[in-house]
């Protein structure tokens, strides 16, 4: 809680901050909204009185050190305390999202934000804002996006959960690394800066605590420059709304959803790969390895392994497919693939697999035999044949799927080639006239 000494504020666990004060505020807050804006400074808030005095007049003295223009802008997200009060008493812009969510309330800020670089930080004390000038620098000097690292600066004791700093970060950021290719050393540190130019391209939706996995992921996509600065994490103020096994989960399950390779891809591959070595060996019939006979049981495994993965393995090109399609992600391989792999390739590849399959059915059917040993082995021929005529009928309809999803990408072309064709029109008429 403040204390009343005057001159200062003295937040819980966080020190002695320097106090309220108007004219240094009125030296970098624009009073008129027809001044420009170079930093906004966002802070989402949910019940932070314990806190939010001091954040705000950190995040005002540490506009004041970059010599630029600023405003800070707090994301009012339901509180029931006086923060709202205590943030307009203090300069700050007061915006309302009553749509609970980390991501919600900074979706809402960096909507309203006006200034070229956004500083994003927690509203809890846990991050000194009167350092936020190596953030800007790093912007100036052409990065896109720079992240704090509390594991590159210092943490102080009680500041952050044990399982949290040797197990939920390390392994998620790492996750993230080797997922995504990013090389950052703290990918959920809350205090961050990026360029408002970048926004559209991020696309940012997430509205939870993986709003921060989902900013570093994509900017790693788009092609976003990603640098760091070592900084101090400090103790909070009031009660943390983190929850540890929820928001951990939704971290890997946004890391999982927009990771398709890893989701779907090799999972297939590997279940697919499996199914077909128990598969084909058997095909003529049972065989005996490591002295041990392996029969139909077997092979039913192993038909069912083939048929699963392969449906995992098309989930995954559907995936990838409307990322690039839907979503902006861009998919190097894929994109040099459609222009040469059509909807008939597919089919014909189906067709294919179908035909062989039925054939062996039918030639089971014309060459019936009561002997178990040949009734033996042609168990073993059936199943083969039926999975692959599985896997035709599911190579057809996964190809007229892709080609569903595909005709976005004609729309697309063509749009883009009207466009082209309009402009050169004009273009030419402009010409003409004078």
């Amino acid at each position: 809680m403040a204390s009343a000494d005057k001159g200062t504020i003295r937040d819980a666990g966080t020190g002695v901050r320097p106090a309220y004060n108007p004219e240094v505020m009125s030296l970098v807050h624009p009073l008129s909204v027809d001044l420009p804006i170079d930093i906004s400074v966002v802070l989402p808030c949910l019940n932070e009185e314990a806190a939010i005095a001091g954040v705000i007049e950190e995040a005002w003295l540490g506009i004041g050190t970059t010599g630029l223009r600023g405003e800070v802008i707090v994301v009012d997200n339901g509180s029931t305390d006086s923060s709202v009060v205590i943030a307009e008493e203090r300069g700050a812009r007061v915006i309302h999202e009553p749509r609970r969510g980390y991501g919600s309330a900074y979706l809402a800020g960096l909507a309203q934000a006006r200034g070229e670089f956004i500083v994003m930080a927690d509203s809890d004390g846990t991050y000194d804002l009167t350092k936020m000038k190596p953030f800007i620098e790093s912007l100036k000097q052409g990065n896109d996006l720079v992240l704090g690292s509390r594991f590159r600066g210092k943490i102080h004791h009680g500041a952050m959960p044990w399982a949290h700093r040797w197990i939920g970060n390390p392994v998620l950021t790492a996750l993230l690394n080797l997922l995504f290719g990013v090389r950052v050393s703290d990918a959920h540190c809350g205090l961050r800066c990026l360029r408002k130019s970048a926004l559209p391209r991020l696309n940012l939706q997430a509205i939870g605590m993986e709003f921060a996995s989902e900013m570093i992921l994509k900017a790693r996509r788009r092609g976003l420059k990603i640098d760091e600065v070592p900084i101090e994490y400090r103790l909070r103020a009031g009660e943390s709304k983190l929850s540890s096994l929820r928001d951990g989960w939704r971290h890997l399950r946004l890391m999982l959803v927009y990771s398709s390779t890893f989701l779907f891809l090799m999972p297939g591959l590997i279940l697919t790969l499996l199914g077909l070595a128990a598969l084909l060996p058997l095909a003529a019939g049972p065989i005996t390895v490591f002295g041990r006979e392996w029969g139909i049981v077997t092979m039913v495994v192993g038909a069912a392994a083939t048929l699963v993965g392969s449906q995992i393995m098309q989930l995954g090109v559907f995936a990838r497919s409307y990322g690039v399609l839907y979503l902006g992600e861009h998919e190097p391989l894929l994109e040099r693939l459609w222009p040469r792999v059509r909807l008939e390739h597919g089919l014909l590849l189906g067709a294919g697999l179908f035909a062989v399959g039925l054939g062996l059915l039918i030639s089971l059917g014309l060459g019936a035999s009561s002997s178990a040993s040949v009734i033996s082995r042609d168990s073993h021929t059936g199943l083969l044949g039926l999975t692959l005529v599985g896997l035709g009928v599911q190579t057809a309809f996964g190809s007229f799927f892709l080609s569903i999803l595909g005709l976005r990408k004609h729309l697309l072309l063509k749009r883009t080639a009207a466009e082209t064709t309009s402009a050169s029109d004009e273009e030419l008429v402009s010409a003409t006239s004078q």
